[in-house]
């Protein structure tokens, strides 16, 4: 039976831990080109963090950091030492590349399999991951971490909705890697092959990768069947396995033992109160070959106060409620869009697919949200339409302090992909 005795330390053991691994980390960090320079401009050593507070002192790194090291600023050993490395590109401008050694590998395989094991997941689960492999860390990084659990694995890779389906049937897949986007679109093609999702026996999803809401998350168990789980990774940290739902589907405990974090204004850089939402910031603290401190992950969250019935003293952080770098700006309000996502996935008459549109009339920016209708409420009465049009508009508006321009469209006319969905385009010309 798979066991990892981490799970159940106390948090005296966890900050005892941290302090030993993050001076180890500092020291690593320290021979690579990247920090060198960094903890000389900030005039810090190493050996002057002496206590988990001294962390304060050090640097963060940022994504612009990464690209600047580009290829092997941040890296501590040779590079006949290492075995693998993942690049993540983004949008534009030189790619981020983050390399490991065996020992990493090792490490990272453990995290993912200590989170499966978490969720319930157990050696004789039948293990589908429906997500890209090759330079993508979800891929790989969810595969090693079945194997590590003993599963046996599928690596079947994104997209192929027929052949995944297939398989899903023929060997009786029993927990799935997918992201929400993805799922909701598995649930439409279930649905045009007259196939009820719940028949597949499918009863733990894996989800991440992209923001959702909880109404998106309690959509797909009620469609389903299965327990959905929440995760939070990014290939800086090596990729899934940062930290986890368990049972009890509260927050996700983050691993202390493997990743030090912090909360920050994004725009003060100070830390936020207990329990208030800001920007999370990570360091790694068991990575060989490409230890990263104080980085900047930009994603917003908050530490959720109080222990988790499940016993674990591992902090819990909320779901990502966004990015402190994709905020919308309309009418000088503050928009994001999981905010949008929360309110339509909350309403029986909305289909599984929206979209958010900007675009701008004379100075003024507006917004506005095409919304599938379920087959049963796209009526050719059009009061009932109209009616459903302001409700929606109404509740929105209530969320997000400013109307939008709410158009309906029929089931399945929005543009669909088997990646990660484009809910948000600017059409705004710039000034």
């Amino acid at each position: 039976m798979y066991y990892d005795k981490a799970e159940s330390l106390s948090r005296d053991e966890i900050s005892r831990l941290q302090l030993s691994r993050l001076r180890t980390t500092c020291e690593r960090a320290a021979r690579s080109r990247l920090y060198s320079r960094k903890f000389t401009g900030h005039g810090v050593r190493p050996e002057d963090v002496k206590t988990l507070d001294d962390l304060r002192r050090l640097p963060f790194t940022t994504k612009q950091d990464l690209r600047d090291s580009y290829p092997d600023g941040l890296n501590t050993v040779p590079t006949e030492k290492m075995v693998r490395m993942h690049v993540s590109s983004g949008t534009t401008g030189t790619p981020t590349v983050v390399y490991h050694t065996a020992s990493d590998i090792c490490w990272w395989s453990s995290m993912v399999a200590r989170c499966m094991h978490m969720t319930g997941m157990r050696p004789n689960d039948v293990f589908q991951n429906t997500t890209s492999y090759g330079l993508f860390t979800g891929g790989l990084g969810m595969h090693y971490g079945a194997e590590r659990l003993g599963c046996l694995a599928i690596p079947m890779g994104a997209g192929n909705t027929q052949r995944q389906l297939k398989l899903i049937q023929d060997f009786k897949v029993t927990a799935l890697h997918i992201i929400p986007s993805y799922a909701l679109y598995l649930a439409n093609f279930c649905a045009q092959q007259g196939i009820d999702p719940k028949s597949l026996g499918v009863r733990i999803a894996l989800v991440g990768a992209e923001p959702y809401s909880e109404e998106t998350r309690r959509r797909l168990e009620d469609i389903f069947g299965f327990r959905a789980f929440n995760s939070y990774g990014l290939s800086e940290m090596n990729g899934p396995g940062v930290a986890f739902e368990c049972p009890e589907q509260n927050g996700m405990h983050l691993w202390e033992d493997a990743y030090l974090a912090e909360i920050i204004d994004p725009e003060t850089l100070e830390p936020v109160a207990p329990g208030e939402v800001g920007e999370l910031v990570l360091t790694t603290l068991c990575r060989e070959g490409m230890p990263i401190v104080r980085y900047r992950t930009r994603d917003l969250t908050r530490i959720l106060p109080g222990g988790c019935p499940c016993g674990r003293s591992h902090v819990r952080i909320d779901r990502i409620t966004g990015r402190s770098d994709d905020l919308i700006i309309i009418k000088g309000v503050n928009i994001y869009p999981m905010q949008i996502e929360q309110v339509l996935m909350s309403l029986p008459e909305v289909g599984q697919n929206y979209l958010i549109e900007l675009y701008r009339e004379g100075p003024i920016d507006q917004i506005r949200i095409k919304v599938e209708v379920k087959e049963e409420y796209f009526v050719e009465d059009m009061r009932s339409l109209n009616a459903l049009k302001q409700k929606i508009a109404h509740k929105l508006r209530d969320e997000i302090l400013v109307t939008p321009k709410v158009d309906l469209v029929e089931h399945n006319t929005l543009p669909k992909s088997e990646g990660k969905a484009q809910r948000v385009v600017d059409n705004r010309e710039p000034e």
